[in-house]
């Protein structure tokens, strides 16, 4: 999961459907250079971390995020800061002691 939000074009995508909720590929190509083609595969690089998942209406294929796992993401990412939070505390001390 983390390794799939690690590249900055997948980042840039869950972004946007956070702010933005469902896009199309051709939504979320408008204002980049990317291709279609790269949009597509960085959006299945997401669906295989469980991030994301399309759906197909009509055409075209609208993705979302799967919120559930971002929120897994994100306790994780919580834990961490509260770990590293308290090593800087003993560090201080330790340094200012």
């Amino acid at each position: 999961m983390f390794s799939a939000l690690g590249d900055g074009t997948r980042l840039r995508l869950v972004a946007r459907l956070c702010r933005e909720g469902p896009l199309s590929i051709t939504q979320l190509r408008e204002g980049t250079e990317i291709t279609r083609q790269a949009v597509t595969k960085h959006l299945h690089a997401l669906e295989e971390a469980g991030l994301a998942h399309g759906t197909r209406q009509g055409r075209e294929q609208v993705w979302s995020l799967e919120t559930k796992r971002l929120e897994v993401a994100r306790r994780y990412l919580d834990d961490v800061s509260v770990q590293w939070d308290a090593a800087l505390g003993r560090l201080r001390e330790l340094v200012e002691g």
